[in-house]
């Protein structure tokens, strides 16, 4: 049975957002809050999920199979959305077969789950990864780790409209680019095409450089016939991927202590600690007006905080 198109638009509040050291660089934020759109299906992976939902119920398809790690955010609201909207899941997991909260999580949600080994990980970028896949589940659409693609990347355009809809309330007239954390880029390349070289987007890398991003992005830009420009990406991940180090962890309290605001150390923390470093060392002039995308993810935070 194919599934049903849910009709769900998530509204996400822009709010101020002050800091000392934004304040003493004459830098005015907003905070695009993502991560209070539902307590599940958090952050930009809606928007990154309902276009392949589309696609799959146009097709006949029953639901969903991706890729994610033991703390995969991707993952967690894929299964939430399955289980809210009642259409099947399958998650391939990095690894051998772990107990995080997130895969918890997972089972508790109704997502069928492979582990894959590191090597069959590996292997998640050869031409023929999905076709013993589809012929395992051909009654499920094939979604690229974090819902990386071109139709997650448009309907990211949704993250600029609801912008845009709000700056009056904030007492904005406009607003001189985007700063958000880059996992696969598809959410900064999307925005990207959004804004159409009207204004820059900042990614923060929250993986290492040379981890695909850098490509990801320009051939998303490619793909969707647009100049590979309008945007910047700042290296953000202090060392590797998942790397969480005591400074870090102070800004992070610091951070949420001042705005009120929760964060998780892999992507959020990061990108606003990277936005700060670059506030403090002049890169922006003052009187600079940035919106900083809350991408959610709080419920990785769980295991990474707890070890």
């Amino acid at each position: 049975m194919a599934l049903l198109i849910p009709h769900w638009q998530p509204q996400a509040p822009l709010e101020p957002l002050t800091f000392d050291w934004s304040r003493a660089a004459g830098i005015e934020l907003a905070v695009l809050r993502l991560d209070l759109i539902d307590p599940l299906i958090s952050g930009n992976k809606w928007f990154k999920l309902a276009p392949y939902l589309t696609v799959a119920a146009e097709a006949g398809f029953s639901g969903l199979m991706s890729l994610g790690g033991a703390h995969s955010n991707h993952l967690h609201a894929l299964a939430a959305a399955g289980q809210r909207f009642a259409f099947t899941t399958v998650g391939l997991l990095r690894g051998e077969s772990q107990d995080t909260p997130t895969v918890r999580d997972l089972h508790a949600m109704g997502m069928q789950l492979h582990w894959l080994g590191y090597g069959g990980y590996r292997a998640r970028h050869a031409s023929d990864f999905w076709l013993s896949w589809q012929l395992r589940y051909p009654h499920l659409l094939a979604v690229a780790e974090g819902g990386l693609g071109l139709p997650a990347a448009r309907s990211c355009d949704g993250l600029r409209v609801q912008v845009q809809k709000q700056l009056a309330a904030l007492g904005w007239q406009d607003y001189d680019g985007w700063w958000l954390a880059a996992g696969t880029g598809t959410t900064l390349a999307g925005l990207v095409m959004a804004e159409a070289a009207e204004r820059p987007v900042y990614g923060a890398l929250a993986v290492p450089a040379g981890h695909g991003v850098e490509t990801q992005v320009a051939a998303l830009l490619t793909e969707a016939g647009m100049a590979n420009q309008g945007y910047h990406l700042i290296e953000a991940c202090r060392g590797g991927f998942a790397q969480v180090d005591p400074h870090l962890l102070a800004f992070m309290a610091e951070a949420e202590a001042c705005s009120g605001m929760r964060l998780e150390p892999l992507y959020t923390a990061k990108a606003l600690l990277a936005l700060r470093q670059r506030v403090e060392a002049g890169y922006f002039a003052p009187a600079t007006r940035l919106v900083f995308v809350h991408t959610g993810g709080l419920q990785g935070r769980r295991a990474l905080l707890a070890s």
